[in-house]
């Protein structure tokens, strides 16, 4: 069975609405474009890193809509030849344009069609696509969970987890990368269980057990 990798860009405060461009996402969002001031080798090298092996794109609409503008313009560079040939799956209530080759709407069950997914690719990345995201997050239909945190606090904006989170255990996949501009790369997988509790002030910090 494959796997569903979440990988989006956020802020400190986890605010991960429209990182490239005052255009992605405006309403009620001055800091369109909040990622561009802070990008560098290291910010593109991870991007690069995260789509190897990469063999399917699961997209919200807003999110596809604007890939589907831009990509299949592009011929230039590994993640243009990546976008542009593989197979897209748009979640999407509304009707959108799947001009964009490899391009296909999910059925309104969406558990039932990432199952689906799951059984045709090995690595499917989820991009942006903020609403589709917590869902799947609510829902816990993902595998991989990748946020680069850039060092700015905006204190407005679509954040990683609104829209109710549940309780939830991940375990950190490797050590956190950062970059000169102290950005950091951290890379989680989905755990089982929900997660526990203790008490401070026992011996044994109410964990059931003595060093």
């Amino acid at each position: 069975m494959g796997l569903i990798h979440i990988e989006l860009f956020a802020t400190l405060d986890l605010v991960a609405q429209a990182p490239g461009g005052p255009d992605e996402d405006p309403v009620g969002f001055p800091f369109g474009g909040w990622q561009v001031p802070l990008l560098d080798d290291f910010v593109g090298e991870q991007i690069g890193a995260s789509y190897e092996g990469t063999d399917a794109l699961l997209l919200g609409r807003r999110t596809y809509d604007i890939f589907a503008a831009y990509w299949p313009h592009q011929q230039e560079g590994e993640i243009a030849r990546l976008f542009n040939s593989i197979p897209k799956y748009v979640a999407s209530r509304g009707r959108p344009d799947l001009s964009w080759a490899g391009s296909t709407q999910l059925g309104p069950d969406l558990a039932a069609a990432v199952r689906e997914i799951r059984e045709r690719h090995e690595h499917v990345k989820v991009v942006g696509s903020l609403n589709l995201v917590q869902t799947l997050l609510r829902e816990k239909l993902f595998d991989r969970l990748g946020l680069l945190v850039h060092p700015i606090v905006l204190g407005v904006g679509k954040k990683v987890f609104d829209g109710g989170a549940v309780p939830t255990n991940v375990t950190l996949l490797e050590p956190p990368a950062t970059s000169p501009k102290g950005a950091v790369y951290l890379r989680y997988g989905l755990a089982e269980g929900t997660p526990g509790t203790g008490d401070m002030s026992a011996p044994d910090r109410g964990l059931g057990h003595t060093d």
